[in-house]
């Protein structure tokens, strides 16, 4: 079986085979594939991936080693013995340097670990295709995508307000794409999340993992604020945002692009797993003009025993208050965003918090359909009860996290002191509508 391209066109005719007992692992590698011009099918286990093979003849089979049934090591030996031809690229998240070498020797052409780099997951697919020369240049000119239709339309709306100037910040992007994988918490659904760098003036974007619509993380296309900050635009969706947002402002993020499958996974309730990613990955600065807003007047939202306010300040400062019964009790907390060591040590491992008696009110809603015990801290009437708190006054922190995050969605820095008592996302959105209608007038 030959893997040789000649021509662009014939990009389209390669077909990939998925093979992965988990859904979202499936979806998510097919649409980075698909992105890429390729086809591909997908299969669930080791004997419906060998019925693929002998119907569909695919060009590659990218094989999950761990897997219930006939595991990814044996359909490899079964793959090998019938279609000595075929490369297949081995794929784990909880192997061994011996399992890599073990599968090499039975065959495989190469093996990636997940969390998946996404340009190094592309760049070991082309090469076990026959697409790049010893030198790592490609051998045929690619297209990014089938067609330009295909291409996402950018809507740079981040950047087409530049009223109400403060400090001049510089443009950043991440150093360069990566895969991560988690389980929403209120669709209950596990999900890939794709993040890719955009160029500089781009913005904050968030798409479907094989979708070309996009929207933007603006507060004109937020459709949702009951108990987390969702996104949409024509058929795409973008649900629970919020944690991403705060960790994208706290590292001045301005323009990428966020795949994922209707809801941002929420990996351990907070943004640390984020942060930790940003850190492996890398920034990377740009060129361009990108301001934070100044706030030159008092704005408030006022809800009954609610509020939120911003006043004039020096730094972006957030005074948030929390007053429940016992036992979360009065929380207060000061925190001014002005450095990222500050930001990860502070606020970032604030967990989502819930009350038991909260729990089946909200899944008869059709939300927490995803809160685990090791995603969310639960109270009960004495106190956490899975969970030991990461700090004392964990939930005013996470309190301040989802805050940061959704004042982030004018896609430009605040600078001004911030002062809220028992507010949600939906308060935070309508503070944020009178900073864009203030600097609009």
């Amino acid at each position: 079986m030959s893997a040789a391209l000649q021509t662009p066109s014939d990009l389209s005719q390669m077909l990939i085979l998925v093979v992965d007992d988990e859904e979202s692992i499936r979806r998510t590698l097919s649409g980075v594939f698909e992105d890429e011009g390729f086809r591909t099918i997908s299969a669930s286990n080791g004997e419906q991936a060998l019925e693929l093979i002998a119907s569909s003849r695919p060009a590659l089979v990218v094989l999950d080693i761990w897997m219930p049934g006939m595991d990814g090591m044996q359909t490899l030996a079964r793959i090998k013995a019938t279609y000595p031809d075929l490369p297949v690229v081995m794929v784990s998240g909880h192997a061994s340097i011996s399992t890599a070498v073990r599968s090499t020797k039975m065959g495989a052409v190469d093996f990636i670990e997940k969390p998946l780099d996404l340009q190094h997951t592309l760049t070991v697919t082309k090469r076990a295709l026959g697409l790049l020369g010893s030198d790592g240049s490609l051998r045929v000119e690619l297209l990014a995508k089938a067609d330009d239709k295909n291409r996402p339309v950018i809507n740079p709306v981040a950047f087409s307000n530049v009223a109400a100037r403060g400090r001049r910040f510089p443009q950043r992007t991440l150093g360069h794409s990566a895969l991560l994988y988690g389980q929403g918490l209120h669709t209950g659904q596990k999900s890939g999340l794709i993040l890719e760098p955009l160029p500089p003036n781009s913005g904050i974007h968030f798409s479907a993992v094989s979708e070309p619509e996009i929207v933007p993380a603006h507060l004109n296309f937020v459709t949702s604020l009951g108990y987390a900050t969702t996104l949409k635009l024509g058929k795409t969706q973008a649900g629970t945002i919020e944690h991403i947002m705060s960790a994208l402002h706290a590292a001045g993020v301005s323009n990428l692009l966020i795949k994922c499958n209707n809801e941002v996974p929420v990996m351990d309730g907070s943004a640390i797993e984020f942060c930790k990613l940003f850190e492996e990955i890398g920034l990377e600065e740009q060129e361009g003009d990108w301001y934070e807003i100044e706030i030159t007047k008092p704005l408030e939202v006022q809800r009954g025993k609610e509020w939120i306010r911003v006043e004039p300040a020096d730094e972006f400062t957030v005074e948030y208050t929390l007053d429940y019964p016992a036992p979360l009790g009065r929380q207060q907390r000061t925190f001014r965003l002005d450095s990222w060591e500050s930001y990860k040590s502070e606020i970032a491992s604030a967990r989502t918090f819930g009350f038991v008696k909260d729990i089946e009110w909200l899944q008869r809603q059709g939300l927490g359909l995803g809160g685990r015990f090791d995603n969310f801290v639960l109270f009960g009437d004495e106190g956490p009860i899975n969970s030991k708190l990461r700090y004392s006054d964990e939930p005013v922190r996470h309190k301040i996290l989802d805050l940061i995050g959704d004042l982030f969605l004018l896609g430009r820095r605040i600078r001004g002191k911030v002062s809220a008592c028992m507010t949600g996302h939906s308060d935070n959105a309508a503070l944020l509508g009178l900073i864009r209608d203030s600097i609009s007038s």
